[in-house]
């Protein structure tokens, strides 16, 4: 079992052997490299659940929401980033979220409470990528032969036969022109989508309205903390420390415009797919809103030429996705199975890799073939994963790392966040698995439709 580091600078001695270290993260990004790894990482068609988590809210809380988020996780994401660079300033470059928590909070529980929830987190994000992947194919698919026989596990076969290709890349920062790619894809779905929703609510096709809520209490409060949990997954990643670790040190100030960067994209695509899909959709609006403009039953809501190629552009992206949240867990094994003192092309590190990757990407294939469970997916994730990691470690560790006094403002606003955030958490952890067991009454192992 790999051990917590040690926090003193004799680590580095360590690191100089750290095959994980060496192969997987090494440091020779730049700034606008580390703002198109995070912008893969958070903006991915997950946005277009954004229309569904308003259906859960309704359009004044959908925005406060929506916007505190924001807010809260840009405050998180650059707190998060202080405390690497002041770790760095003394001598102790982290790159890994484990090793951070465990120098910072000195607890070996720590340690491995991050590796858990990391791990559920690239996991979950794993499966739920290749699972919209496979629709993706499927809706591709059902639209040029309608009476066609394959079923979507077979799809989720053939993303994942990709997937073991493209795993292949060594490094993390051998993705940036992939990740910069994605960032454009993200803009050109986002925009074909928020077309599409116009010009579908203009028609005279254009469906009955309703932004009304549930009509119990109860149903209405678990709704709003499952939307709250699915809102914290869209805007979590809980990967910035290896993020930060791929660029060329001294990352200091680097960050801030990498986020500044992806935020930009996140205020352009997150507003507009919300607005617009709930604007047309209103309570009817499904998980994924390309499954609202195209209704099993009656013509689709806008041509399709513009939904296909919307659909080529998330299939797209979402191999970037599932690149990304991948890099923890080959890093994890990489540093247990790899040699530092050999190549990282020679036989010796290229065949455990070959065949570690391989099996890992086997594994979330399965599992998304197995459980076609994506909306209930994101909730989930978000209230046990991104929320401790992205709404609560991070203002622990910057008010244990800068100390700032217990009169001053920021320390007070660090404390209120991490309370909320784990009340909501809590919440949203109690929903989520709600609406799961609810919608488990519909599931089929192997199904060829996703539910939620």
């Amino acid at each position: 079992m790999e051990q917590p580091p040690p926090s003193d600078p004799s680590s580095r001695s360590r690191r100089d052997s750290d095959a994980g270290a060496a192969f997987v993260l090494e440091s020779k990004g730049e700034w606008w490299h580390a703002g198109f790894h995070l912008t893969t990482a958070i903006v991915g068609p997950t946005i277009l659940t954004l229309p569904f988590v308003f259906r859960g809210l309704g359009w004044g809380l959908g925005f406060t929401c929506l916007t505190a988020m924001g807010i809260v996780t840009f405050y998180s994401y650059h707190l998060m980033s202080k405390v690497l660079e002041h770790c760095e300033k003394a001598g102790r470059r982290h790159i890994r979220f484990r090793e951070l928590a465990a120098d910072v909070l000195g607890s070996g529980w720590m340690f491995y409470f991050v590796i858990f929830i990391q791990t559920a987190i690239n996991t979950g994000v794993g499966i739920g990528a290749i699972l919209l992947a496979g629709q993706c194919l499927q809706i591709m698919y059902s639209d040029l032969s309608p009476k066609g026989s394959l079923k979507l596990y077979e799809f989720i076969a053939m993303v994942t036969v990709v997937m073991i290709v493209l795993s292949q890349l060594p490094t993390f920062h051998s993705l940036r022109h992939i990740n910069l790619a994605s960032l454009f894809l993200s803009l050109g779905y986002t925009f074909l989508i928020v077309g599409a929703c116009i010009n579908a609510g203009l028609s005279k096709n254009a469906p009955p309205r309703d932004y009304s809520l549930e009509s119990s209490k109860s149903a209405r409060v678990f709704s709003a903390f499952t939307s709250i949990s699915i809102i914290a997954a869209i805007f979590g990643n809980g990967i910035l420390p290896e993020i930060q670790a791929t660029l060329a040190p001294p990352a200091t100030g680097k960050m801030v415009k990498g986020l500044i960067m992806c935020y930009t994209v996140i205020f352009i695509t997150f507003y507009s797919a919300a607005v617009s899909g709930y604007w047309l959709f209103g309570n009817k609006a499904n998980s994924n809103i390309l499954k609202s403009l195209m209704p099993d039953e009656g013509p689709s809501l806008a041509p399709t030429s513009v939904l296909g190629l919307a659909v080529v552009f998330v299939l797209l992206q979402l191999f970037a996705i599932g690149l990304v949240y991948s890099q923890v867990a080959f890093e994890i094994m990489e540093k247990q199975t790899a040699d530092v003192n050999q190549g990282l092309f020679s036989r010796r590190n290229f065949i455990p890799r070959l065949i570690l990757r391989t099996l890992y990407m086997i594994f979330c294939g399965f599992m998304a073939a197995m459980l076609p469970f994506f909306g209930d997916i994101n909730g989930v994730v978000g209230a046990i994963g991104f929320i401790p990691l992205d709404f609560v470690l991070p203002m622990l560790l910057y008010n244990m790392t800068h100390k700032p006094p217990k009169s001053s403002s920021i320390y007070w606003i660090n404390i209120s966040i991490m309370i909320v955030f784990t009340g909501a958490g809590i919440m949203g952890t109690f929903s989520s698995v709600r609406k799961l067991i609810l919608d488990a009454n519909e599931f089929k192992l192997f199904s060829s439709d996703v539910v939620g």
